[in-house]
């Protein structure tokens, strides 16, 4: 149904698209440094099925709508940019505390949590939606009929590639931190760049123009 030279090429755009730091890395960079690895794995999960649930609107039709609608798209933007700089904020805001994550009571953040918090970034990526909505409609062979099929099977790509490359962030991240974990002081400085990072994240969303 889907050639190899539309697979290919559409594999290698996604590639670069998404190996160059964008809202998801960012953010999975930033819970690294705040609450570690396992905390960014499991929000790198919830992101990706925030991303795949684009990819369904998008093969639906629901995601073309958004990309021609400039004051839906504006509206997605400006969701998931405020959630960005809320949690930021609350990060910068308990970086004194972080030092108990290491304690063997509790974890940092529980996974459903950091699931949940990474799904909600996921699914208003506004990344996710030009990728889905204006880059793989341009390898889907229409002669060759079931198109949200080949939509849904392309976007599979992505999503595992988006997997892969975020999990290596989030592990390169949280080895940074168990560094400047060995002094408090250290500790809650990397704590408040996480939630700086996620704000300034937030901020570079809400700013950036929408592309055609």
């Amino acid at each position: 149904m889907i050639s190899a030279a539309n697979l290919s090429g559409y594999a290698l755009a996604s590639f670069i698209l998404i190996v160059i730091p964008g809202p998801s890395v960012l953010f999975v960079v930033g819970r690294a440094l705040a609450y570690g690895r396992r905390t960014a794995l499991a929000t790198v999960c919830g992101n990706s099925a925030g991303n795949y649930v684009v990819a369904v609107c998008v093969a639906v039709g629901i995601g073309t709508l958004v990309q021609r609608s400039a004051e839906l798209f504006t509206a997605v933007k400006l969701a998931g940019a405020l959630y960005l700089i809320w949690l930021g904020i609350q990060a910068v805001r308990r970086r004194g505390t972080l030092a108990a994550a290491f304690g063997e009571a509790a974890p940092a953040r529980s996974d459903q949590r950091a699931v949940r918090e990474g799904f909600l970034v996921g699914v208003t990526n506004p990344k996710a939606l030009i990728l889905f909505g204006a880059v793989l409609p341009q390898f889907v062979d229409r002669a060759a009929g079931h198109v949200p099929v080949q939509m849904l099977l392309l976007s599979g790509v992505s999503i595992g590639i988006g997997l892969v490359s975020d999990s290596m962030w989030g592990v390169a991240a949280s080895r940074l931190r168990s560094w400047f974990a060995r002094s408090p002081r250290r500790f809650a400085l990397v704590g408040g760049a996480g939630g700086l990072a996620m704000i300034g994240v937030g901020v570079t969303v809400a700013v950036t123009g929408r592309r055609s």
